[in-house]
């Protein structure tokens, strides 16, 4: 078998030449620095802004006596036509009540007639009261075994004497023994100029990206010649592979081996189906429903409407229990009430004292520095040759105890 195919045979290999790559010019960097303006911090300056005047009217305080025209334009442009009503479509009234009666009676009070109440009687034996010669036994077990008991009389608290407290009540707060009072910087204004440098200079169309973004020169675009199409001088073959070598000459089309429907030509249309040949309707008949046969028999005596409770209960008069509880022994006397609190008992008046915070320069205090954290430091003048000092901050929490008895001192 030739491995030549018509795309070999016809589509020669040609010479393909390399494809050139354009070069760029290598970049240099501008020597000049780049202003960092922009349009809009250049060219968009302040102006004062003046306020504009409402474009609402003012309401008037005498209002117009002329009577106001209420006429709305689909009133004026929407004018009814003259035109004759038409008559409706309706149909004609025909119905004409009968002139007999109506008998307004129903099946059911035709059927059921109103009975009147028909008097039955009780077979029931009459309830007759049982007399008993016994005496009702009226001891109970809470009789028999309570013990009425002597009541002991009431346990009275006595007040304990007030004792006023012996420490003396500490009248510092954090506020007093933190807040200084010392006086910071004004805040500076970051509120701009009022008419900012500048607004006298002209208007520059010039922009940023007009100076630095130059265009640059592009270079010709590089085109090939395209190679003109030589058409073959020899005849295109255009049978395929298979065409050409899987021949066979003794070759038939394949005949169909299924049956020929046969057509029946008659000038009667046959209309039977499948269906209305083999599914014949049957000759049925109609069941009867099944109904149970009835098993219960009423009775033919009259119903007695009594009840469990009309039947069986018997009246029976009240009957007085003793009442075994203690008697009331009357009111109490009066006893004090217990009006003592926790804070009656602890509570020690004392004296408001000025802190010293407050003040500029406390008194009995002399300046001695300021640490770190800007805290001013004063030293006791009492004891001479101390030098404890006494820190008014939060921040200091070992020394608390001892600032504390120095400044109430």
């Amino acid at each position: 078998m030739e491995g030549l195919t018509t795309s070999r045979r016809d589509f020669g290999p040609h010479k393909v030449a390399p494809v050139k790559v354009h070069q760029y010019d290598q970049f240099v960097p501008s020597e000049e620095n780049m202003d960092l303006l922009t349009t809009y911090k250049k060219d968009y300056n302040y102006y004062p802004v003046c306020r504009v005047d409402p474009i609402k009217p003012r309401d008037s305080k005498y209002p117009c006596s002329d009577k106001m025209e209420c006429l709305p334009t689909y009133k004026a442009d929407y004018l009814p036509w003259n035109q004759p009503r038409r008559e409706p479509l309706r149909l004609e009234h025909k119905y004409r009540p009968a002139s007999v009666r109506f008998d307004y009676r129903t099946t059911h009070q035709d059927d059921y007639p109103i009975k009147g109440l028909v008097k039955t009687m009780s077979c029931k034996p009459l309830a007759m009261p049982k007399v008993c010669n016994i005496p009702l036994e009226d001891l109970t077990n809470y009789k028999m075994s309570y013990v009425a008991h002597p009541m002991e009389k009431r346990f009275v608290h006595e007040a304990e004497k007030f004792r006023p407290c012996e420490i003396p009540f500490e009248s510092l707060t954090t506020h007093k023994q933190s807040f200084r009072g010392l006086t910071g910087e004004p805040a500076k204004s970051l509120k701009p100029l009022a008419r900012p440098p500048g607004l006298d200079v002209p208007f520059s169309n010039t922009t940023e990206f007009r100076d630095k973004y130059q265009a640059w020169p592009t270079p010709q675009m590089f085109s090939k010649a395209p190679i003109p199409y030589v058409p073959p001088e020899e005849r295109m073959d255009l049978l395929t592979t298979a065409q050409a070598h899987y021949t066979y000459p003794n070759g038939a089309p394949a005949r169909s081996c299924r049956p020929a429907l046969q057509i029946k030509k008659s000038g009667r249309f046959e209309g039977s189906t499948t269906t209305k040949d083999d599914y014949k309707q049957w000759s049925s008949m109609r069941a009867e429903p099944v109904k149970p046969i009835p098993q219960l028999n009423f009775p033919t005596e009259p119903l007695d409407c009594l009840t469990t409770t009309q039947a069986h209960y018997v009246p029976h008069p009240p009957i007085n229990t003793k009442s075994c509880k203690p008697h009331w022994s009357g009111p109490r006397g009066n006893v004090p009430v217990e009006a003592q609190t926790t804070y009656t008992i602890s509570f020690t008046p004392k004296e408001m004292v000025r802190c010293l915070a407050s003040y500029p320069e406390p008194p009995g205090y002399t300046f001695k520095e300021v640490d770190a954290s800007g805290h001013r430091i004063y030293k006791q003048i009492s004891q001479a040759g101390s030098q404890q000092s006494s820190r008014l901050s939060v921040d200091d929490s070992e020394n608390s105890n001892q600032r504390k008895l120095e400044v109430s001192a």
